[in-house]
């Protein structure tokens, strides 16, 4: 190989490796400016009472979103417990059991309920859950969230557990192990990491959501004694105050964005590291 040939190799690939960090730093440069913004505009109206108290009356200064933050805590509890069982499940069906063609079009329809937008989740739960019982619930607002959770968790789930190998899964049930002891023990724990990302995932995406919450939980302004009555949560406390006049309240807003991402990060590094310590507990 002559020297300007060699050359021109290096000079492509410390190009391509400029422009693939180039591309990197710009999937991370919005999440930056996100923090950034949100610290600098919301950071002021973080206080105790903002995490203790009740939002004050309409006008007065003050006040906090005590009951909206355990509200998002109910909501995302409510709706972990209807869409990670369902979804998980629903994952290992389809990765282990199942016909090809019904396979495909039960991905086919996950995918598209993927896509639909989440105002459309909130009005076919309104005229399921709420125009029947004659009122908005903490249970309508936990099941539309666990709805949109279902389909993510179970393609997130299916691809996870498709990637172990199969000689895993031939060298149990040559031992005579039952299959669905091998899905359980073997695949499952295998892809346990992949599947809690997945999990994860999709509480991320509808621990933000605001507009299935309107048709659903509609908020409150006080504690929450029923999951039969309306509940409040951060992303609607966030609306009502990002619509109002009041210079307070729309500070009180970016400090509930700010809140709720960190929440959503917290959540996150959480899992992740208590996953990886039992994870490698078993390995050992």
């Amino acid at each position: 190989m002559n020297a300007p040939n060699h050359r021109w190799r290096k000079f492509k690939n410390v190009l391509m490796q400029i422009v693939t960090l180039a591309c990197a730093l710009l999937v991370i440069a919005p999440l930056c400016l996100l923090f950034y913004h949100l610290v600098k505009s919301g950071f002021s109206a973080l206080n105790w009472a903002f995490f203790t108290q009740l939002p004050k009356p309409v006008g007065e200064p003050g006040g906090g979103m005590a009951n909206a933050i355990v509200g998002t805590f109910i909501l995302l509890g409510l709706a972990a417990t209807i869409g990670v069982p369902v979804g998980v499940l629903g994952g290992v069906y389809l990765s282990e059991y199942g016909s090809n063609r019904l396979n495909r079009w039960i991905r086919f329809g996950a995918d598209v309920l993927n896509g639909v937008p989440s105002i459309t989740w909130g009005m076919v739960v309104y005229a399921l859950m709420v125009v029947p019982m004659k009122g908005f619930s903490a249970w309508a607002g936990g099941i539309v969230l666990g709805m949109m959770m279902v389909p993510l968790i179970m393609r997130t789930t299916e691809e996870v557990l498709q990637l172990v190998p199969n000689g895993y899964r031939e060298a149990s049930l040559a031992l005579g192990i039952a299959q669905w002891r091998t899905i359980v023990q073997i695949v499952v724990r295998t892809a346990l990491k992949g599947i809690v990302t997945g999990v994860l995932l999709a509480l991320a995406r509808v621990a933000g959501e605001t507009a299935p919450l309107l048709f659903t939980a509609f908020g409150n302004r006080y504690w929450n004694h029923n999951l039969s009555d309306p509940i409040a949560a951060v992303p609607l406390q966030i609306f009502n105050y990002a619509i109002s006049p009041y210079e307070d309240w729309h500070r009180q807003a970016w400090a509930g964005a700010l809140v709720l991402l960190l929440l959503i990060t917290f959540i996150n590094v959480s899992v992740r590291v208590l996953t990886r310590d039992r994870l490698a507990q078993k390995n050992h």
